[in-house]
């Protein structure tokens, strides 16, 4: 990839996290949570999302280690107890970042098909719909702190969410390694196929 693509990459990437946790920002305060409002973080202003080591260092990495480039922002506040939708309140919030990047793909997708373009902005909007379908597959691992979890875990019985989720919230750091560097890789190969059958770009 050349020097000048990395740099669009990371662009796309920060603007594609940002959207992802102001998904979830909105979507706790429409469910009566205003923590993130009061935080500041309902903006578009990507210094107040950016997290160093998600947002910068492990993309770097991983475009200089020739792997693939993946990345985060700080996670957005909410009070889980201010939801108004009880348990599922947890889930749809966690499910709106991932679901804002489903959008944007498919909204970039529909420009591929159907907007006649070609060259350089075709390879632009490629990048935009990939690294949206790889956030939203990354987020959608049901392993914490990712959003699947807090997904499956609404329909999971109470008590069995209470041992899972301390059992694995205790393990954080090593299962953060696993899915970066265990259970990524595997499910890589689907992302793309997704892209390819999407856009009609082959990989």
């Amino acid at each position: 990839m050349a020097g000048i693509d990395f740099f669009f990459v990371i662009a796309i990437l920060l603007v594609s996290v940002v959207l992802h946790e102001l998904a979830h920002g909105y979507a706790a305060l429409k469910l009566g949570d205003p923590t993130a409002l009061y935080a500041g973080r309902l903006t578009l202003n990507p210094l107040k999302h950016i997290d160093p080591f998600g947002s910068l260092l492990l993309p770097i990495m991983g475009y200089l280690l020739g792997g693939f480039i993946i990345g985060w922002a700080k996670p957005v506040p909410f009070n889980p107890y201010n939801l108004q939708a009880g348990r599922w309140g947890e889930a749809l919030v966690a499910a709106a970042g991932p679901a804002s990047n489903i959008v944007i793909a498919l909204l970039f997708t529909l420009l591929i098909r159907f907007g006649g373009f070609a060259g350089g902005f075709i390879d632009i909007v490629s990048y935009i719909v990939l690294i949206n379908i790889v956030l939203a597959c990354f987020n959608l691992i049901p392993i914490p702190p990712l959003d699947g979890s807090k997904i499956v875990f609404a329909f999971l019985p109470l008590p069995f969410v209470y041992k899972y989720r301390m059992m694995l919230e205790s393990y954080g750091i090593f299962l953060a390694i696993a899915i970066l560097f265990v259970v990524w890789p595997l499910l890589f190969p689907f992302v793309l196929d997704v892209f390819g059958l999407v856009t009609g770009i082959p990989v």
